[in-house]
C-alpha cells in the first residue's frame, strides 16, 4: 500500500490543529498532525501505544509529571494508559503511530 500525502484530506482538530491518516492496516496507523504555535494537546491517557517523531518545530511534552522540550528529529514513546500531554511553542509537524489502530479518528 502506497499512501501519497498530497492525496488524503485534512480533518481539523480545533483551531491550530489538523491530522491526516496516512497509511494504516493490521494493527498500525500513522497519523501526521500539523499544530500551530500555542496549541495545546491537554494530558490524556489511550489505551493505545504510541511513537511520534517531531517533523519540524519544538513543543513541550509532559509526561507521567515531567516536561520535555522536544524538537525536530526527536521522538518520544507513550505506552498504553501513559498521561501525556502538549504545549506547542512553535508552529509543528508531528507523525504519529499507534498500535492498535485509532479507531476512534476513524469515526466522523
Amino acid at each position: 500500500m502506497v499512501i501519497r500525502n498530497a492525496d488524503v484530506k485534512k480533518k481539523d482538530l480545533f483551531p491550530g490543529a489538523s491530522r491526516k491518516i496516512l497509511a494504516r492496516g493490521g494493527k498500525l496507523m500513522v497519523v501526521e498532525v500539523r499544530f500551530a504555535a500555542g496549541s495545546v494537546v491537554d494530558a490524556h491517557t489511550h489505551p493505545h501505544e504510541q511513537a511520534s517523531y517531531v517533523v519540524s518545530g519544538k513543543l513541550a511534552l509532559t509526561m507521567e509529571g515531567r516536561e520535555e522540550i522536544l524538537g525536530p528529529g526527536d521522538t518520544f514513546y507513550a505506552g498504553p494508559n501513559v498521561s501525556h500531554g502538549v504545549r506547542f511553542l512553535e508552529d509543528s509537524v508531528v507523525v504519529d503511530t499507534f498500535t492498535p489502530q485509532r479507531e476512534d479518528f476513524l469515526q466522523g
